[in-house]
């Protein structure tokens, strides 16, 4: 199946690890089978039917433009286009707060490179700031994960944008990103984060 932008440029997702091994030997997700994704879904879960926060995962709107039907219960999408171009992963609420955040990973051992973002993503977290809502980034990076509040991501972008380096550098990470310890359930706590910054 084919997805394009709306642009007409043809989605090209990145590869998942092919090599169930390789997955294995990574420390965040050893011998579960998760994917940074599922973890905060399952935390998202955890937070809601115990009536902490409000989070979802954003669906993707898609225009279904070819569909295969080999037969009446097996109808297969040919050809699909992105409505528009995504801002965020996840949107919710939380003490009154409108929360707004991208999830990212990378396998980088020494920084986390800024093409893993897109301009209209870094405008529409400046607009969510601009509100007064909450924005950052849950970042899966050198075996931990971190929360990079907004501000810092759109100041190494703008770093970029005139002419600087083209990735946060690991330094700079552990500087201004919060270290999220990973527990069992929920497994990315990142409520507690948020209540540090922003609730104290």
């Amino acid at each position: 199946m084919t997805y394009r932008y709306p642009n007409g440029k043809i989605y090209s997702p990145v590869e998942k690890e092919k090599d169930p091994a390789k997955k294995r030997s990574n420390p965040l997700y050893s011998n579960r089978g998760m994917t940074l994704e599922e973890d905060l879904n399952e935390t998202n879960e955890f937070y809601l039917h115990r009536g902490i926060a409000v989070v979802h995962k954003k669906p993707t709107p898609v225009q279904i433009v070819n569909v295969d039907y080999p037969r009446r219960s097996a109808a297969v999408i040919k050809e699909a286009y992105f409505k528009q171009s995504s801002t965020t992963d996840y949107n919710g609420i939380y003490k009154g707060r409108y929360l707004d955040f991208e999830a990212k990973e990378t396998k980088n051992p020494s920084s986390f490179p800024l093409q893993n973002f897109h301009e209209h993503q870094i405008t529409h977290m400046k607009q969510v700031l601009a509100q007064d809502g909450i924005c950052f980034v849950i970042l899966s990076a050198f075996g931990k994960i971190f929360l990079l509040p907004a501000s810092h991501l759109i100041g190494f972008w703008e770093r970029k944008e005139n002419g600087g380096r083209k990735s946060i550098t690991k330094a700079e990470i552990e500087e201004h990103a919060i270290l999220i310890p990973l527990g069992f359930s929920p497994r990315i706590h990142y409520i507690n984060v948020l209540d540090a910054l922003y609730f104290n």
